[in-house]
């Protein structure tokens, strides 16, 4: 099933929320409808689809609370931004991370990732040897910092158009 969303033709007001913060009606519309429809919700050039994943380039526009938002969504738990879309990544503590957690990242085209910035929560935590060596036998560089940190240099970088990836562990 696929829902398009009809651009309003007059314009409304925006909404404030209790926070104080300002919703315009197409993201409340937005936000509605994709958690009504069940498989795929169909919003103006982008499609969001139920298995967790977002194709194209998204910057990290907040952290915290145990999520992320990015691409006027939000999402609860670890993502990996990756050149081809944002992952939902099953990753919950930084142990938890290895060569298999980054399948996703080892299947996109040679060179499409330099660097991969992981952000391991609220403590850097030093990755083993072994996930090092595949990520350079890869050709991609890893740089292990906080999450915050890594949310925002992946947002300069990917600002700057370079070949960069994220792996984000959400932090409260």
């Amino acid at each position: 099933k696929v829902l398009r969303l009809r651009r309003c033709l007059r314009a409304r007001p925006p909404r404030r929320r209790r926070t104080g913060a300002i919703v315009s009606p197409g993201e409340r519309d937005r936000v509605r409808f994709f958690l009504q429809e069940p498989d795929t919700v169909m919003l103006p050039a982008l499609p969001i689809r139920r298995d967790g994943f977002v194709p194209g380039r998204h910057g990290m526009d907040a952290y915290g609370a145990g999520g992320f938002r990015f691409a006027d969504m939000s999402h609860k738990g670890s993502v990996l931004a990756l050149p081809s879309g944002v992952h939902a990544w099953a990753v919950a503590v930084p142990g938890d991370i290895s060569v298999a957690s980054l399948a996703a990242l080892l299947a996109e085209p040679q060179g499409a990732v330099e660097l991969l910035l992981l952000g391991t929560g609220a403590q850097l935590v030093p990755q083993p040897d072994a996930l090092r060596w595949r990520l350079r036998e890869a050709g991609i560089r890893l740089e292990v910092m906080q999450t915050g940190a890594a949310a925002r240099t992946y947002n300069i970088l990917l600002g700057e158009n370079r070949r960069v990836a994220a792996a984000l562990l959400a932090v409260d």
